[in-house]
């Protein structure tokens, strides 16, 4: 049984997921843990008689080896790291929504101190690519900004949506880092540098990554999902009803390979075989789990495996020795899990009874008649052998009382029913899987299913059909799986001139068009009898979600025009076409007015936006120096015993307070509107850059941010229009 080699009772409160441990002098280990009172405090048991001379830091009064950091705003994300090599010590970063500190905790100085406009989410420290020096990157609106040691802008780009966790892992194994961004849209994306390499579509939101070893890595979703990727296949995952706090990678049973630990928000924390997901210890606190991290905090050569509470508990665990590799469980653990296995011995031995029932009511059946089996014999859950499954996939226009939607189709080859349908599929159905349970009225051979996909990506439908008689107290189960594609939720229709939209991409790609076909066959739900020409053609197609129309046209000469009100869709379409036809670069001329428009108001609003900041930060500003001189001037009568003034002051100063709670409280809400705007900007960025493949992606983000930089909007559309700002 693996015990704690040490255990601390902190008196602060720890917010989930700010926990860092850090050597800010060089030499020992300490903890630094964002408080919900806008502060950060710093555990230090190796120098008690520390003592601190500047007013953003000074001594807990609850524990001695406890100092306090004032932030004075909300804590949004934590970490600690070197960040600037030449110190030889670690430095502490804290972001919040509209600031990131790097501080020197122990020259007790800031490193630097940036304004952040879209805010801070998440932060890691570490080299990413071919960047030299160490970064400081944050996640925010939709934005990922890295810094170095003297608050430099080394790194920028955009992201499909907010960012909610963030991990360094050499994804590619070429020995450098790449970024791991885990975003409110289910996406987890991979950036080498700027370059996104790859996307993995996820079922919520990602909040947790954490690197494992190689291309391997761990991640948690805020549906009380854990698992393990290697690069783009995912291992293993397993979902809990509770919510995983905080992963970290940890080899705690000494077999050389690290586990995935988590802690989780009912106070558990276990560690699982990162190739099974097998759990292989666990142990609880009274609290939910804040961070789980390691650190040599005994200084004794030994790293340790961390886990601190939100109420202040601080548990450390030593690596099993070598002796107790494998399971690191209690007894009692061990005799849950036996009697686990004696249930799943039991219900297998069930099965293997109906199994040997069936196949003696069989040979009773052959030996009376050789006719062939009939429904009476069908109670027994006996059906015909060469009884098959049908699938068919279909697009359904729908009705007065249905929405259109795609179909799935299943059939039998026989006379036998359909009892059941389970379907595992992983972003259409809430939970992720659909029974589908027909009345004993309405039982066929054949069931159709509804099925509307929320965004256009391809899915496996994992599906297990329950086929018997009317009769059939046992079924036989057909398990298979069918491939939704990408684009199902669009139907082929006839082409209306009148309602061909104005919106456009176009571009040229050296492919014939006969394998322009078989992207459309592999990726839409067409109809059987299409017979789609040689180049010049055109198809058209009207989305079930909201009746947008969507032209795809094709020259003889491979220019490709996709017609569509969507830059999401537009974006989609590009991006497949460049997966399927191995396109390493694409430039694209695009243009979309109406979105275009609605982007040029969000643009005039930002600006409004920042001129309403800069000016409640200059009056706040003069302000704070009325306030000074009242003080001194009431102080002033109070000495001189003039009352009367003395109160006047008092009164000036009630007042002046007020008015600036009032300012607070607007300069809240225009925050609230220019980062709801910036996020609108930073997508429009992300989706002219989903327009394009490779370089021009990438050269396109970039002259987007600088045209912005330069408050040049007329540059900024025309970038967006033809992938360039020169004419």
């Amino acid at each position: 049984m693996l015990l704690p080699v040490f255990t601390l009772k902190l008196r602060h409160k720890i917010s989930p997921r700010m926990v860092a441990i850090g050597r800010y002098d060089g030499t020992h280990p300490c903890l630094a843990a964002a408080t919900q009172a806008g502060k950060v405090f710093i555990h230090n048991p190796h120098t008690r008689s520390q003592h601190f001379s500047a007013s953003r830091v000074f001594q807990s009064p609850l524990e001695s080896d406890v100092s306090l950091l004032n932030i004075n705003q909300a804590v949004s994300c934590l970490t600690a790291g070197v960040l600037n090599p030449e110190l030889g010590y670690d430095a502490l970063l804290v972001g919040t929504q509209t600031n990131l500190l790097a501080y020197d905790v122990y020259n007790n100085s800031d490193l630097f101190y940036r304004e952040v406009a879209d805010g801070a989410n998440a932060i890691v420290l570490g080299t990413l690519g071919d960047i030299s020096s160490p970064l400081a990157i944050i996640g925010g609106n939709c934005a990922l900004q890295g810094f170095d040691h003297e608050g430099n802008d080394l790194f920028w780009t955009v992201t499909g949506d907010n960012v909610h966790s963030l991990a360094l892992c050499d994804f590619d194994g070429d020995g450098k880092k790449e970024l791991l961004v885990g975003s409110e849209d289910f996406d987890i994306r991979v950036f080498k540098e700027d370059e996104i390499v790859a996307e993995m579509t996820e079922t919520e939101i990602i909040t947790s990554l954490c690197p494992m070893y190689g291309s391997r890595f761990g991640y948690a979703l805020s549906n009380g999902t854990v698992g393990v990727y290697d690069k783009t296949a995912r291992y293993w995952r397993i979902k809990s009803k509770n919510h995983a706090m905080s992963i970290h990678a940890f080899d705690l049973n000494s077999d050389g390979v690290c586990e995935l630990i988590t802690g989780w928000s009912n106070g558990k924390v276990d560690a699982r075989s990162d190739r099974t997901g097998e759990v292989i210890f666990k142990d609880n606190f009274s609290s939910a789990i804040a961070g789980v991290l390691e650190g040599d905090y005994r200084m004794d050569g030994h790293p340790q495996l961390i886990c601190c509470s939100v109420d202040g508990e601080i548990r450390g665990y030593l690596p099993g020795t070598a002796e107790m590799r494998g399971n690191l469980m209690d007894t009692s653990v061990e005799q849950d899990l036996i009697r686990e296995l004696s249930q799943k011995k039991q219900n297998l031995l069930l099965e293997l009874r109906n199994y040997e029932e069936n196949a003696k009511w069989e040979d009773v059946l052959q030996a009376e008649s050789s006719s062939p089996l009939n429904e009476a014999d069908g109670s027994r859950g006996i059906i015909p052998a060469n009884t098959k499954l049908h699938t068919a996939l279909s697009v359904n226009l729908g009705h007065e009382t249905q929405a259109a939607h795609a179909e799935l189709c299943i059939s039998t080859s026989n006379d036998t029913i359909i009892r059941a349908v389970l379907i595992f599929a992983e972003g259409i159905f809430l939970g992720e899987s659909h029974v589908v349970h027909p009345s004993i009225h309405n039982l066929s051979s054949s069931i159709c299913i509804p099925i509307t996909p929320p965004k256009d990506v391809p899915v496996d439908l994992h599906l297990k059909t329950f086929v018997g008689y009317r009769s059939s107290t046992q079924f036989h189960v057909f398990e298979l799986t069918r491939q939704l594609p990408r684009f199902s939720m669009y139907a082929l229709t006839s082409p209306d001139p009148a309602r061909e939209p104005l919106s456009y991409v176009n571009f040229v790609i050296a492919e014939r068009a006969q394998r322009v076909v078989i992207w459309l066959n592999q990726n839409f739900l067409l109809p059987e009898d299409t017979n789609i020409q040689n180049a010049p053609f055109q198809v058209c197609f009207t989305s079930l979600r909201n009746g947008g129309q969507l032209y795809i046209k094709i020259k003889l000469s491979g220019e490709i025009t996709v017609n569509t009100d969507d830059i999401d869709l537009a974006g989609d379409i590009i991006q497949s076409m460049a997966s399927f036809f191995a396109i390493e670069d694409l430039q694209v001329e695009a243009d979309f007015p109406v979105y275009f428009e609605e982007l040029r108001k969000v643009l005039i609003k930002v600006d409004e936006y920042h001129s309403v900041h800069q000016k409640l930060s200059a009056e706040m500003a003069d302000n704070s120096n009325l306030i000074r001189s009242l003080l001194v001037r009431a102080e002033d009568a109070r000495l001189m015993r003039d009352m009367k003034t003395m109160k006047n002051r008092y009164m000036e100063l009630y007042d002046l307070n007020r008015d600036l709670l009032n300012g607070y409280k607007i300069r809240c809400n225009n925050h609230t509107e220019l980062l709801g705007n910036l996020k609108a900007v930073n997508q429009a960025i992300q989706r002219a850059g989903r327009l394009r493949v490779g370089k021009p992606k990438n050269q396109v983000i970039t002259a987007c941010r600088d045209a912005i930089r330069s408050n040049n909007i007329n540059t900024l559309f025309r970038i967006m229009r033809v992938g360039t700002a020169s004419s």
